[in-house]
């Protein structure tokens, strides 16, 4: 797609090397290795939330309608307290 072989990449690491040196370079992917694991931990628990939403969400009435579980949880709470 751009054209960069091998050669163009050991020129690119050495270039990167010599700007930040081996201490700070090994800091930098560190840091981006982290990054990138927050993420992916970030992305799969959210949507792990949003399918426990989704299945929580929606309860079967004894006559075959759905309704919503915090709102029949809710009703239920105000209907004991009165």
């Amino acid at each position: 797609m751009f054209g960069f072989g091998m050669q163009e990449l050991l020129v690119i690491l050495a270039i990167v090397l010599l700007i930040f040196g081996p201490k700070r370079l090994k800091n930098i992917g560190a840091d981006l290795g982290n990054a990138i694991k927050g993420f992916r931990t970030a992305v799969s628990e959210e949507g792990k939330a949003a399918e426990n939403n989704d299945a929580a969400a929606k309860v079967i009435d004894g006559d075959g309608t759905t309704a919503e579980a915090t709102t029949q949880s809710s009703t239920t709470a105000n209907q004991e307290t009165k």
